[in-house]
């Protein structure tokens, strides 16, 4: 894995706003997606099934399963890349999060 040098988070951005950022990721079977890192927290929307392989810098290895319509919450974190391991193509939607509502719990 290189250990410079970052991509973008995800193929295209479909919709930015001052509150979120919504990339839409297509990998192709054994496709490894550039390494990136995530700095704000996010939500994975899978599309299709996805059977992939996230790669850390230090080493870990993490088996993806995801199932189309079922949302993962995740935090940033380290830099990685991800690997589809499938013989499909795997496509998802991921949303950042850029900063909270300020409507959110009665603060307007």
């Amino acid at each position: 894995m290189k250990t410079t040098g970052l991509g973008t988070i995800g193929d295209r951005v479909i919709f930015e706003n001052e509150r979120l950022r919504v990339w839409l990721v297509e990998l192709d079977p054994g496709e490894i997606q550039s390494r990136h890192v995530h700095e704000l927290p996010y939500l994975i929307v899978p599309l299709t099934d996805g059977k992939n392989i996230m790669r850390f810098d230090d080493g870990r290895e993490i088996e993806t399963n995801e199932k189309p319509g079922v949302t993962l919450w995740r935090m940033p974190g380290a830099p990685h890349e991800l690997e589809n391991t499938s013989s499909w193509q795997y496509r998802n939607v991921l949303v950042e999060v850029k900063e909270p509502d300020p409507t959110v719990g009665g603060v307007a």
